[in-house]
């Protein structure tokens, strides 16, 4: 693989230049890298800085796609999340977005062997590219998913029972809970019932202030975004309460840039996870915490709903919100009871920003391109799962 790179991260630089069969030429702006690109030099992928010298990296990708070089896979990389930029860039092309201070350097590697390999497979003869990838989910996969989920079902059956009492014991109402979920397909989801009955109500309101997935504003909770800012309004004309910020074309404090940058993510959030949930039961949070309600799940499994790996189901309304070509991606994959992103990070708590889960969704999904699908990752998955689900946190 030939990775050319246009930026100056040398520890990006390292990492790719560690890996194995792969060679990186390195550019500092966009000019240069575009008369690489023009000779006879094949590259397999791009990668590029948002902040270049003289342009960003935005203005590069343009340039390329009216040079007709755009063909090669194209990641960009900020370093700091930016609503603006993200939403330009996918809607230019971009096949992958990356921020620096929240996304390890070797899943950046990972991210241009996968694009590589998969950009090298839908070339066909005379040099056409045939933009149609082929999702499969393998027969092998099935055929694993049946047997051990209807192996754990018997076996853990006398546990399954009594967790149901205790519920039942607990709290009235049905012991188990039924719902629509989005994969692949919009199948019944079921769990066992680890909340207090009316508990839907409360999610709205829930979301607005301890969604995981928002920054929650801790102050100035009441302030308008394209209001002046108030800690600058106490100093005297022409001071400001932090350096200054040039931000479309208005010149804002460092303060306020943030703040509006907040605003922004919390309103933009696709996805829901409230934190420390109220509506939990006592029974719930131990269910939830050892991922026993999740057992049911087996059953969904077996009807082929869902698979023992594969990326998390979404409510019908978090599912409505990916829209774009690499949000939506993640359905490609088999809706499944454990995933990447669970084992990364659910077992220290729980800790997760958006760009980072659908990055993960998004590499699951590119395993089941071509012949990249691994049975022995699924299994380092399942055997990751099992630390993972003694977790603290009850997100």
């Amino acid at each position: 693989m030939k990775v050319l790179y246009v930026g100056n991260d040398l520890e990006l630089i390292n990492q790719l230049k560690e890996e194995k069969k792969t060679a990186v030429i390195v550019k500092r702006n966009g000019l240069e890298a575009i008369k690489i690109l023009k000779s006879s030099t094949k590259i397999d992928v791009v990668v590029s800085d948002y902040e270049l010298t003289g342009n960003n990296g935005l203005f590069f990708y343009n340039k390329l796609k009216e040079e007709n070089l755009a063909k090669i896979p194209f990641i960009l990389l900020v370093k700091e999340y930016n609503q603006t930029v993200f939403k330009k860039a996918f809607q230019a092309g971009v096949n992958d977005f990356f921020v620096l201070t929240t996304t390890s350097k070797k899943q950046i590697t990972e991210r241009c062997q996968v694009l590589a390999k998969q950009n090298s497979e839908t070339k066909v003869e005379n040099g056409k590219i045939n933009a149609k990838v082929s999702y499969k989910i393998p027969l092998s996969k099935r055929i694993f998913d049946v047997v051990v989920a209807s192996s754990i079902l018997i076996v853990l059956s006398p546990f399954l029972l009594v967790t149901i009492l205790a519920i039942r014991l607990e709290s009235k109402g049905k012991v188990y809970y039924t719902a629509k979920r989005v994969g692949r397909k919009t199948f019944d989801f079921y769990k066992l019932r680890s909340m207090k009955e009316g508990s839907d109500k409360l999610l709205k309101e829930l979301a607005a202030k301890k969604n995981q997935y928002s920054n929650t504003l801790t102050e100035n909770e009441d302030l308008k975004e394209d209001q002046p800012c108030p800690e600058c309004a106490k100093l005297p004309e022409g001071y400001y309460c932090s350096p200054l910020k040039y931000a479309e074309n208005e010149k804002v404090c460092d303060y306020m840039y943030n703040y509006r940058k907040e605003v922004a993510q919390n309103k933009k959030s696709s996805f829901i996870k409230i934190v420390d949930d109220p509506r939990i039961t006592k029974i719930g949070k131990v269910i939830r915490n050892t991922s026993i309600d999740e057992l049911p799940q087996l059953i969904n499994v077996i009807k082929g709903d869902m698979s023992l790996v594969g990326n998390r189901p979404l409510p019908v309304y978090e599912a409505e919100c990916l829209t774009k070509d690499q949000l939506s991606k993640r359905f490609l994959a088999p809706a499944g009871i454990t995933g990447i992103w669970q084992v990364e990070l659910r077992g220290k708590g729980g800790n997760m920003s958006e760009e980072e889960r659908i990055a993960l969704d998004n590499k699951y999904a590119d395993y089941f391109t071509g012949n990249n699908y691994s049975f022995w990752f699924d299994i380092k998955i399942l055997l990751s799962t099992i630390p993972a689900l003694f977790q603290k946190s009850t997100v």
